[in-house]
């Protein structure tokens, strides 16, 4: 499948991702329509100033309202679900916000394609979903069961939903690139830990990843790239090579290390040459969809802190510029 001539659905379309996402699929894409749906009238309007496209129209509403997103998904073919409260800390303190929004949301979203006859639907999660230890990775871990489960509520024929897990991304309002940026200003930067480790992916890439899962995928599917590892401190020296660094001890919900695939969820995961593949574990999953992919060794762990590939200082550079 092609999403050209197709009607796409963005939820948090005014986000980091969604922006650069709906550049991406006008450039590289024929879209019949593009819907933003998000909730902030004024980035939806400083987004219209940037996007002048006619093929792209703006929805305001809420993922926590079902009819709103019925309303909106009316003849659209792709949903890709963005929306949700990523901040860690903000989440922690305010836990009722975020698993409205992140799993009752999720499950709207589901609701409506599914009522609508939507064919895709695309679940944007993220690494702190594996082992959480804060609110906002556990929401994220039933927004990805649920995601999964759903094909079988849309029945043979019906709705296909796979999501696309991936770790900290370059570029986008939640990464701590921009703390740095302004920190370095006062010329002292703040860490929580010299051991920790993050995957790293750029907004650029993350999209086109999340481009090809949605013209590949099959339903069930939970997409998880190949991508390289940071350590904290060489993002401080890429960043801020002159500063001070002070070392403030790690935050609640915080994790030294992150997690891309677990041992536990290695026995449903296959391999391809840029991406892993974790397969549902339900009897209505047919493990030969992904003929071409190879099962990991037992025991396989994706992890940061053993990954293969780790990111220099010059590539840090590089790739933050």
């Amino acid at each position: 499948m092609t999403l050209d001539d197709k009607t796409i659905l963005v939820t948090g379309g005014t986000g980091s991702f969604g922006k650069r996402f709906i550049e991406v699929v006008l450039r590289e894409r024929k879209p019949r329509k593009i819907i933003i749906f998000s909730r902030d009238e004024l980035k939806q309007h400083e987004m219209r100033q940037r996007v002048n496209d006619p093929c792209v129209r703006y929805f305001i509403g809420d993922v926590r309202d079902r009819d709103r997103l019925r309303r909106a998904m009316h003849g659209v073919d792709v949903v890709i679900h963005t929306a949700a409260l990523k901040q860690v800390p903000s989440c922690e303190y305010n836990p009722f916000e975020a698993v409205r929004t992140n799993i009752f949301g999720a499950q709207n979203v589901i609701d409506a394609a599914i009522d609508c006859g939507v064919e895709r639907v695309v679940g944007i999660s993220t690494d702190k979903a594996v082992n959480p230890v804060n609110l906002y990775g556990a929401t994220k871990l039933c927004a990805e069961k649920i995601f999964v489960q759903s094909n079988a509520y849309s029945g043979a024929g019906g709705t296909r939903f796979s999501c696309c897990r991936y770790g900290n991304v370059a570029g986008s309002r939640g990464s701590v690139v921009p703390v740095f940026l302004e920190q370095r200003k006062t010329g002292t930067i703040t860490v929580t830990d010299s051991r920790m480790t993050r995957f790293w992916i750029s907004l650029e890439e993350g999209v086109g990843f999340v481009l090809r899962c949605a013209e590949a995928m099959l339903g069930g599917e939970i997409f998880v790239p190949k991508i390289p590892s940071v350590r904290i401190t060489t993002l401080t020296e890429a960043l801020a090579p002159d500063c001070t660094v002070e070392y403030i001890g790690i935050r609640p919900g915080e994790k030294l290390h992150e997690v891309l695939v677990s041992e536990d969820e290695a026995r449903q995961t296959f391999e391809l040459e840029d991406m892993y593949i974790i397969q549902p574990a339900h009897p209505w999953w047919c493990l030969e969809n992904w003929a071409g992919a190879k099962p990991v060794s037992e025991g396989f762990r994706f992890t940061s802190d053993t990954n293969t590939r780790w990111l220099t200082v010059d590539e840090l550079e590089e790739l933050i510029e």
